[in-house]
């Protein structure tokens, strides 16, 4: 008898404990639906961080109790967003042998721009190609870069020269580390397009004046590089014209029953999103609670309209519900994170923390 409710209390507890993980696991998928994410993100590593996105991301901590100004511009490219994405280089070099380029570093440069949302307007797309070794020692113009974009590819990354367009012929200047940038904002938003998404190629030649300088003993290989491409995008339903705040007399000390925020700190180790989520690791979102009395003091931010319902509560308690304390003044946050290709993210996330609240 006592194993057989043993056993029942088990199937109980397990049950219970299913329905508690699968009531969570919906919970989160509604989170992160409303941060614009459909999945949560799960990196296979977590890639270092550009110096540039750290620095947009403080700039956004420090901005964000200002009430002026349209959130939604990135002013580090002038353009509007509030998404910045460094999507990493998916290409790979290309072994076959080429007439043109025989003394020369040839590779295949790929971005999933698919990370993109349909709903997201692209902005900006700017492709970055860092070498890594030092270029000081071997002089001036030592290699030349030539880009190309892609319109189609044969097998194993061999393209006719009819199926590419030159994007930009360079050389390098002198430099403890050379790089180059290009924008590719019209050619990236064709490869929204299923299928039409070929990439771009770069070719790295040594000049006549390295090979100088190997004759006298310098180090004359072609350095390797890196590449990725920032992306700049819109979300225009998560990002409006931030209200400005309205001038308002505040009392000094306030009942604690009454309308006003309440602290409440999210730390993302306590919901298990520490493994994707960079910075912040949390952040101070607070809530609203408390009554509505009447008179509503104008320390509770009441409209005309929850004055008079406060009034008719007076006089109808059980007919006449109070007036809710609800957010009537929030302030952004701004998140970086790693998405499901391993990209460093960041995004501007408008209404998150709680600053006033008010009886409506």
């Amino acid at each position: 008898m006592m194993l057989c409710v043993l056993h029942r209390l088990l199937f109980l507890t397990s049950s219970l404990t299913f329905m508690r993980a699968e009531r969570v696991d919906t919970q989160e998928k509604l989170i992160l639906s409303s941060m614009g994410l459909s999945s949560r993100p799960k990196p296979s590593h977590q890639a270092p961080v550009p110096s540039l996105l750290w620095r947009m991301f403080k700039k956004d901590g420090e901005r964000s109790s200002e009430s002026d100004g349209d959130p939604c511009v990135v002013s580090e490219y002038g353009v509007r967003g509030n998404i910045v994405r460094f999507i990493q280089d998916q290409g790979s070099l290309i072994s076959a042998p080429a007439v043109h380029c025989f003394n020369c570093v040839r590779k295949h440069l790929f971005f999933n721009v698919s990370v993109l949302e349909d709903v997201e307007q692209l902005s900006f797309a700017q492709l970055e190609m860092k070498f890594e070794q030092d270029l000081a020692h071997l002089g001036r113009s030592v290699f030349s870069v030539d880009l190309y974009g892609v319109r189609r590819t044969a097998l194993k990354g061999v393209t006719h020269e009819s199926s590419r367009r030159l994007l930009l012929s360079q050389s390098l200047g002198p430099g403890a580390y050379a790089s180059v940038h290009v924008n590719l904002t019209q050619l990236a938003e064709t490869w929204r397009t299923p299928g039409k998404n070929y990439g771009v190629q770069v070719e790295v030649h040594s000049s006549g004046e390295l090979e100088e300088h190997a004759s006298v003993g310098k180090v004359a290989r072609t350095p390797e590089l890196r590449a990725s491409l920032v992306a700049v995008s819109l979300n225009p339903l998560q990002c409006r014209s931030r209200r400005k705040r309205s001038a308002a007399y505040y009392l000094p000390v306030t009942p604690s029953n009454v309308c006003k925020p309440r602290r409440l700190y999210i730390d993302f180790k306590d919901v298990g999103w520490q493994d994707w989520i960079i910075a912040p690791q949390g952040y101070l979102a607070n809530y609203c609670h408390g009554e509505c009395p009447f008179p509503l003091s104008e320390s509770l931010n009441g409209t005309n309209h929850a004055i008079l319902q406060t009034l008719v509560h007076s006089f109808d308690p059980k007919g006449t519900p109070q007036p809710c304390c609800v957010p009537i003044k929030l302030s952004p946050i701004s998140m970086l994170y790693y998405d499901n290709n391993d990209n460093v993210v960041l995004r501007h996330y408008e209404d998150m923390v709680v600053d006033e609240c008010g009886c409506r």
